[in-house]
């Protein structure tokens, strides 16, 4: 048997995708938005290294959206976040289902639960870091608009435990049921995400 356990469809899409990482970019007097198309294990993979551009604190917000609770931290020290990112890879990537941004002023890092990537920021710099990284800029990216609804997700209690671990462990405070990033103070870009500092 290939699988081990239950694997969320759109799970089992994004880890096997096998395109060439890319992503495209939109930009507008206000901010440039990236998005990323990679499989689940390289989304995650470039959450966590693309993490380390950003200065040395940084606000967080984690979304279950299984499970309908959301964590919010406002300075969390970035090397912790960063430890967060590296111990919840396994389960990030093999269940999805749960968006967690990584942002400041300037600069906003979001895995969506349909382990997208999105970078959101005032200058271009990420194309560059992108590029760096051996992404290709494309105008389109295949796999648009593949989503799942919160129940279709399945169950993925490892993950759900994880998330409750890393949300006590970087000292983030509970935000209620879900919603989105507007409850961070972040409102939503014309393509439905967040972008940074924009209240």
């Amino acid at each position: 048997m290939l699988f081990r356990g239950r694997q969320p469809a759109a799970s089992v899409w994004r880890r096997f995708r096998s395109d060439a990482d890319e992503f495209t970019v939109v930009a507008d007097d206000a901010y440039v938005e990236v998005r990323v198309a990679a499989n689940a294990e390289r989304a995650v993979d470039l959450l966590y290294a693309l993490s380390e551009q950003l200065p040395p604190a940084v606000d967080v917000w984690i979304e279950d959206v299984r499970a309908h609770a959301a964590w919010r931290g406002v300075n969390v020290p970035l090397p912790d976040v960063r430890e967060a990112i590296a111990r919840l890879k396994v389960p990030l990537a093999a269940y999805g289902g749960v968006e967690f941004a990584v942002y400041n002023a300037d600069d906003q890092l979001t895995l969506a639960p349909d382990l997208t990537l999105y970078v959101y920021a005032r200058s271009d710099r990420w194309i560059y870091v992108l590029q760096s990284f051996g992404l290709i800029e494309s105008s389109t990216l295949a796999g648009d608009g593949y989503q799942l609804a919160p129940d279709e997700l399945g169950d993925a209690p490892e993950l759900a435990d994880a998330l409750v671990s890393v949300a006590e462990r970087l000292g983030l405070v509970g935000a209620g049921s879900a919603g989105s990033l507007a409850a961070a103070n972040i409102t939503a870009s014309s393509a439905g995400r967040p972008a940074p500092g924009r209240a």
